[in-house]
């Protein structure tokens, strides 16, 4: 991708350092270091000023001169490393006071506890990447399935930023034409439809639609969809959280009230990360604990993107399942659940949001699976699914209603029309941080682990 010049916001260039390896013990640990000129700070570490790009095997050094460990050292000068800067990576052994003590040494040197996410911020400042791509290396680092690394990797690799990057030069072009014409009134009209303005226009709209389709699968993969169990006491929750998850997570008995509190477990359904939450039965109580799990039921609705009303099939949804329902957010998408259908012998049959299920022999869990992708609009991956966050979504929906109200105002009011076009413009180049605040970024960033 061809980088953009930015200004640097506020960015420090103190020289930083971190352990970029996981806490706790390990084969290997490495401490990372970026700055300016690291030349005279490698001479005083490790008493050698390393080749580019070549492998060390060399001692750590204290002040003294006493080796504090000894392994491997990558040195990149800038402009071609990570950051932009000269990096520096330590690469020893594994242990967290061994790596603490090299730290420490570097933070002697002059260094400073780099950040969470300086080093990302900093690649990104320096034009090594855009903010899509630096969102993508944690989206990365954080991926619950393959298929959510594999989404992660290609807007690592840019193809994100492509699509973005191409609706954003075909608005630019749009705009050129436009405003091109605002000085010469008697002929504006004309001359944007020769040109077919409004027809490029509307292609643009749909290219901004179907980056949003993309975008939601993406969002999907990194964010998940959250899902509560309700219903009344002793109808099988904690029995179908055990079978959707294939293992003995919730305690399951003949007694009523037995689960107290939510429950909760997260898992795969084609690469979709479903968090299910198990919860107290939903019953009139003098239990004082009973009834907290129940309140606690109750706020886990409230912020769930789907509800599984799970009944008994030999009674079916009864006046206290009616009561449950009257309670829900209006807007909550539901699914009843027949539950026990290995105890009932008579024919039964899927409709709409009704589904019969064993949760004891797993009869209709597939079929439940299914359900739960299709209310939350996933659809089978395909090779074009890149990560995508809420603030992504975010701007293409703002671009996309940009673009509508310019559709409305084309051949009325061109001076709005082409402010719509700007700020449709604006949206979307904030996925990329071609326009981005300072707080922004530090929001961004501060979310990364310290090392990256």
């Amino acid at each position: 991708m061809r980088p953009r010049k930015r200004h640097v916001l506020n960015a420090d260039r103190d020289t930083i350092a971190a352990i970029a390896t996981a806490p706790g013990r390990g084969g290997i640990g490495i401490v990372r270091i970026s700055g300016s000129n690291l030349s005279a700070f490698s001479q005083s570490l490790l008493g050698i000023t390393p080749k580019p790009r070549y492998a060390h095997f060399t001692r750590f050094l204290d002040a003294e001169g006493n080796s504090l460990d000894e392994g491997v050292v990558l040195y990149f000068p800038a402009p071609h490393s990570f950051t932009g800067e000269d990096v520096l990576e330590l690469q020893g052994h594994g242990g967290p006071v061994v790596l603490n003590l090299i730290l420490n040494r570097c933070l002697q040197l002059g260094a400073r506890l780099a950040n969470p996410g300086e080093f990302t911020q900093r690649a990104f400042l320096n034009d090594k990447l855009d903010l899509a791509q630096a969102e993508s290396v944690a989206d990365l680092i954080d991926a619950s399935s393959a298929q959510a690394a594999r989404s992660a990797m290609r807007s690592l690799t840019g193809e994100f930023s492509l699509r973005i990057d191409e609706l954003v030069r075909g608005l630019i072009d749009l705009r050129m034409l436009v405003e091109a014409t605002l000085d010469f009134p008697e002929e504006e009209l004309e001359f944007l439809q020769a040109a077919k303005a409004f027809e490029r226009l509307k292609e643009i709209k749909q290219k901004v639609e179907v980056v949003e389709q993309t975008a939601q699968q993406g969002s999907l993969l990194r964010d998940g969809i959250h899902v509560v169990l309700i219903g009344q006491p002793n109808v099988g929750k904690s029995s179908l959280l055990n079978r959707l998850a294939g293992q003995e997570l919730a305690i399951v008995t003949s007694i009523a009230g037995t689960t107290r509190d939510a429950v909760r477990e997260t898992i795969q359904i084609e690469g979709v990360p479903v968090h299910v939450i198990d919860t107290a039965g939903l019953r009139d109580t003098e239990d004082e604990v009973e009834r907290i799990g129940i309140e606690r039921t109750w706020a886990a609705i409230s912020k769930a993107n789907l509800a599984l009303l799970i009944v008994d099939v030999q009674h079916g949804i009864t006046a206290s399942e009616q009561d449950i329902i009257a309670r829900l957010p209006p807007a909550l998408p539901l699914f009843t659940l027949h539950n026990k259908i290995d105890l009932f012998h008579e024919a039964m049959s899927n409709t709409g949001q009704e589904i019969y299920i064993s949760a004891k022999t797993g009869d209709g869990i597939n079929k439940l699976k299914m359900a739960i992708l299709e209310i939350a609009g996933w659809q089978s991956e395909s090779s074009s699914v890149f990560m995508a966050r809420e603030r992504h979504l975010k701007a293409i929906r703002d671009a996309k209603n940009h673009l509508e109200h310019a559709a409305k105002l084309q051949a009325t009011a061109l001076e709005f029309f082409a402010e719509e076009l700007r700020l449709a413009q604006y949206a979307l180049s904030s996925i990329t941080g071609e326009f981005s605040a300072d707080d922004l970024l530090g929001e961004i960033f501060s979310r990364f682990c310290i090392g990256k």
